[in-house]
């Protein structure tokens, strides 16, 4: 990693750290401290339980360049969910964020993924958002026809084998889809008319998941591998008019695959 480029704040002013996201899933934080009561940087899960598990502890280690680095590993655990970042107790700034190594990756995990991604709050804090896939099935290209799309993706712990399916799912309404699939991908199509039951009074969100086998659990239809922690204001699909509704694909907050019905 380079130096970092951050200057040290002004005495008194939040501390801010650049981050380095790698290939494997591990991030290394350059941070500019002016003083620090003790040299640990700590993740800690929004919306945690504050139990062990929601908080994880980085040690800090100065380097040549008169700042601080702090690494975490790939290998260390970090369950699904939104880290903010603190140095005593003072939420970190985000700085120059380098996720150049998270673009289109392909994961080396035999039984799924797990990918960390730095990224700035609406606030102007910095988080890392996490995702623990145990299998994945990670959404590829959507291809539009008349009155439906077809989804593509890779499946990263599983096979599609015979009897797959694919299921939208909206409370305790299910509706499948045969699904194909074959080296590890996936392809299925759905009509929207399928899910837009008459009459259509307001907004649907139909979550999309897979289901590899006939025995097999399903699997949540996301996308995750790069370095897009919030798909949903920015990847927009066009918009099919039915009789009686409008349907698109859209992406959730947490970067799940779903198809919106509205009226």
């Amino acid at each position: 990693m380079s130096d970092a480029t951050t200057p040290a704040p002004a005495h008194g002013a939040p501390p801010r750290a650049d981050c380095v996201a790698d290939h494997a899933g591990g991030i290394t934080f350059d941070i500019a401290v002016v003083d620090t009561a003790e040299p640990v940087l700590v993740l800690r899960r929004r919306g945690g339980s504050g139990g062990p598990s929601d908080e994880t502890r980085l040690p800090l280690t100065p380097t040549s360049a008169g700042h601080m680095r702090a690494v975490l590993p790939s290998t260390m655990e970090l369950a699904e969910g939104r880290w903010d970042v603190y140095l005593d107790e003072r939420a970190v700034e985000p700085g120059v964020r380098d996720l150049r190594a998270l673009v289109d990756r392909v994961p080396d995990e035999e039984g799924g993924v797990a990918v960390r991604v730095p990224y700035p709050t609406a606030d102007g804090r910095l988080a890392v958002r996490s995702w623990v896939r145990l299998p994945h099935a990670e959404a590829g290209d959507i291809v539009f026809g008349e009155g439906a799309c077809t989804v593509e993706g890779t499946l990263y712990g599983a096979q599609a084998g015979a009897g797959a399916v694919a299921e939208a799912r909206l409370g305790g309404k299910v509706h499948r889809m045969p699904a194909d699939g074959e080296k590890g991908t996936f392809a299925f199509t759905l009509p929207y008319d399928t899910l837009a039951e008459p009459p259509v009074a307001g907004e649907q969100l139909w979550e999309l998941w897979l289901r590899p086998g006939a025995d097999a659990e399903p699997v949540r239809i996301s996308r995750v591998l790069d370095d897009v922690w919030d798909r949903k204001n920015v990847f927009v699909y066009p918009v099919h008019q039915g009789e009686g509704y409008k349907a698109a694909p859209c992406y959730t907050t947490d970067n799940d695959l779903c198809v919106r019905i509205t009226k």
